[in-house]
């Protein structure tokens, strides 16, 4: 997609950000800026994308972000239905890659930040001890000031440079230039797309509310997305699924159907080709992962 420059504007008398959020949702803008960033879920679930990939997120989840990486975390519906104990809470870092000095980064003693950054251009999920780091670093960053954020910083950069403790998330470096009206069409595909997963949604319903012919739609879609409208719709009703899954709360053939597919195995076939593996496999990697974290 398409993502919106966004101008991130640096704290007063800081060289860096530090944001703790706490708010209704992450909102649905789909953007990229040119700091790096560091992303702390402490509270919320839904849908998250970075780069080409779609996947879901929940609480406790910490990710690596490069410059430039288009990126959104759009929560689920219960988020955007105003409940006043329904919140998202994060702390998210910013920081230009040069923002010690230009020199920095060709200092000896700092020769793996440069491998780090590269690394974090198709973006890192941390996990196990170095995520349990990582939070905790992160926690004691809001209230920091002055030097102790600096080195706050450097020790959580520490962290992130020598772990093996992430997957890395898109499949290729992404970065865009984008247009308002293509920023607002993708957007518009996207949240009609999201709000309507679970039932059918044809080439001509999507092609018509995007105020397009179908040839032109798909045309335009695959143009900005690089991939089919039908592929984007299979990995956001998987990236559901797989929630549910994670849930425990129904069983398989249940969450089937909630998800918008028509029959079990035609949902078997495709969460095998987006995740690499059966709904039962998927469930015990997730636990298995839960316990290393």
């Amino acid at each position: 997609m398409k993502p919106l420059y966004h101008k991130v504007s640096t704290q007063l008398q800081t060289s860096f950000n530090i944001l703790h959020e706490v708010k209704p949702n992450f909102g649905t803008i789909w953007h990229y800026h040119p700091e790096l960033e560091l992303h702390y879920v402490i509270q919320g679930e839904g849908v998250r994308f970075i780069g080409d990939n779609i996947s879901n997120f929940s609480s406790g989840e910490i990710l690596f972000l490069g410059e430039n990486l288009p990126h959104t975390w759009r929560c689920r519906e219960s988020y955007f239905e105003n409940f006043p104990d329904v919140k998202i809470e994060a702390i998210v870092i910013q920081f230009q890659p040069d923002f010690l000095g230009k020199d920095f980064l060709s200092l000896p003693e700092a020769h793996l930040i440069p491998i780090l950054f590269e690394k974090a251009k198709k973006g890192m999920k941390v996990y196990g001890k170095a995520r349990q780091n990582l939070a905790r670093l992160m926690l004691s960053s809001v209230n920091a000031s002055d030097l102790d954020r600096l080195i706050i910083l450097l020790d959580i950069l520490k962290t992130l440079s020598e772990t093996e403790e992430y997957s890395l998330i898109a499949s290729a470096h992404a970065f865009y230039q984008s247009k308002d009206v293509d920023i607002q069409k993708i957007n518009k595909i996207c949240n009609y797309t999201l709000q309507n997963y679970k039932k059918d949604i044809s080439l001509e319903e999507i092609a018509s509310y995007s105020n397009l012919s179908v040839t032109s739609f798909c045309r335009y879609f695959k143009l900005m997305t690089k991939k089919t409208y039908y592929d984007f719709l299979i990995e956001i009703r998987i990236s559901h699924a797989c929630r549910a899954l994670i849930e425990n709360v129904h069983p398989t053939e249940i969450i089937c159907f909630e998800c918008g597919f028509n029959n079990v195995s035609n949902f078997y076939r495709h969460f095998k080709k987006v995740t690499g593996s059966t709904p039962m496999q998927y469930k015990k990697k997730f636990h298995s992962n839960m316990i290393m974290a």
